[in-house]
């Protein structure tokens, strides 16, 4: 994390209670963040340095109201650390368009590009005019359409391809007022966590991280960002992940 400044004061994680999220929490913590909104459903506590928040995100008015909370002090560093692969009810990702399904394909977006979506919607007019933040929202490399060769998992695609659209549209948008600004799209890699979990088996040694070592190289990697990098979506090491 960068130690210039000791950025981000302030920061604001959506999700903390997944693995990545807490992990997040922590190495915040950690490097000196000295407020870190921590928002969830159950609005569980991450640590003595954060300030919990409870937030459903398919409900806008628990958006509207978490991003009030903020106001008065509002966060450096925004990150939305939510998302999924496989619903609640066990749905996983479609492995041929047979068996895509409506209700499904609607739960999947509503998760992974409405609900960032909102957070967006109120977040982003708290921001500083003058100063640097950084707003970034979990994406995946399967979300690039020109580095999509392989096809299926349509919904889950398709969802984080809109979620990259929609943060290229928030970034043109927000540099016209707020030109410091940075709003980005991250690949976390193959983190080990629930999200992940059904689909561990058979991978290569090394390529599973630990949600820690995943939080370490996102505040790396959001850290070295600035505003020519806005709208973009970058891996774990940095490096920009195509359209």
């Amino acid at each position: 994390m960068n130690e210039v400044g000791k950025w981000p004061r302030t920061a604001a994680v959506f999700g903390s209670t997944g693995g990545i999220g807490a992990a997040l929490c922590t190495q915040l913590a950690q490097g000196g963040c000295e407020q870190i909104y921590a928002g969830s459903r159950t609005g569980k506590a991450t640590g003595t340095s954060s300030q919990p928040f409870v937030f459903d995100l398919l409900v806008e008015e628990s958006i509207a109201a978490a991003s009030a909370i903020m106001k008065v002090d509002p966060p450096e560093l925004v990150i939305v650390a939510t998302g999924a692969l496989t619903l609640a009810d066990g749905t996983g990702p479609e492995r041929t368009l047979k068996r895509i399904d409506p209700d499904a394909m609607a739960k999947v977006l509503a998760i992974n590009t409405i609900g960032p979506a909102m957070i967006a919607k109120h977040i982003l007019p708290l921001m500083p005019r003058d100063r640097r933040f950084v707003f970034a929202a979990l994406s995946a490399r399967v979300g690039s359409i020109s580095d999509n060769g392989l096809g299926g998992w349509h919904s889950y695609r398709a969802s984080k391809a809109a979620l990259n659209m929609l943060l290229k549209n928030f970034a043109v948008e927000m540099a016209r007022s707020h030109p410091e600004g940075v709003i980005a799209g991250l690949h976390p890699g193959t983190v080990d966590s629930a999200l992940s979990e059904p689909f561990q088996k058979g991978l290569p040694d090394g390529q599973l991280t630990k949600p820690v070592d995943a939080a370490v190289n996102l505040l790396d990697v959001l850290a070295r960002l600035n505003p020519a990098d806005s709208g973009q979506v970058f891996d774990f090491t940095g490096v920009e992940v195509p359209a």
